[in-house]
């Protein structure tokens, strides 16, 4: 039985690195137009037994209803759980109560993913051990499958090794044999600094998807655009604030 996680950060914690770029409540609605949109892709998928919602904000919960989701609230610890913990408690709960074979996580913040993405790595799980998607900024994961969903922990909160070599590496030692990279730029794009929205705003318009909620945000809220600082160079560029 195949179980698809997504945790999502407390509304008042959401996408916090974008706190110069946007006020709380933007951000708020920012995470709110996302999940919109995640959901409607979600509600046609029929590849996975379960689709769990993991947060602790009650309008998150009641929109995942609305989509036909699981909705579990997390219990918010008081030290923070590390997200490495965070996603332990989440699989726990995937095992135990959905008697779950394979888990697969995703993030909120993939903003381009497909469901024809979701459908291609459960089947590259139903061959595999692993399935790893690298995210396209940086040597972080967008995307893990697991199957079993224990055979490996998470090492997203590793405090020197960015989570993609971590994860390789843990499984090499242990001798996992069976993993499949995943090699995609919709499932692998993540919005998480200043730069990835402004690119992002971008490709809402290339990929023709400004129907989006996520785009009508940008739209209306982004005040930034960019621009090369090397006319030879496409990867040295800067930040412009548009005037209005």
């Amino acid at each position: 039985m195949n179980t698809l996680l997504i945790p999502i950060a407390p509304l008042s914690r959401s996408k916090s690195r974008l706190n110069d770029c946007f006020t709380q409540e933007q951000l708020k609605k920012l995470t709110l137009a996302m999940f919109e949109d995640l959901g409607n892709k979600l509600s046609n998928l029929q590849c996975y037994k379960n689709i769990i919602i993991y947060n602790n904000n009650k309008e998150i919960r009641d929109l995942a209803k609305e989509f036909g989701l699981i909705s579990i609230k997390e219990d918010i610890k008081i030290p923070h759980l590390s997200f490495d913990e965070i996603l332990k408690g989440l699989n726990d709960i995937a095992i135990k109560k959905y008697n779950s074979e394979q888990t697969t996580i995703i993030f909120l913040d993939l903003i381009f993913i497909t469901e024809k993405n979701l459908m291609e790595i459960n089947t590259l799980l139903n061959q595999n051990q692993i399935v790893i998607c690298p995210a396209i900024h940086s040597a972080g994961i967008s995307i893990l499958g697991r199957n079993p969903p224990d055979i490996i922990p998470t090492l997203f909160s590793d405090p020197q090794i960015p989570s993609l070599l971590a994860m390789v590496k843990r499984a090499k030692e242990i001798g996992i044999k069976r993993i499949s990279m995943y090699d995609s730029f919709r499932a692998g794009f993540d919005v998480d600094i200043k730069q990835d929205l402004v690119l992002a705003y971008e490709y809402f318009k290339i990929f023709n998807l400004t129907n989006t909620n996520t785009f009508k945000f940008l739209k209306k809220n982004l005040k930034l655009s960019i621009r090369k600082k090397d006319v030879s160079n496409n990867r040295n560029f800067k930040l412009v604030e548009e005037k209005y």
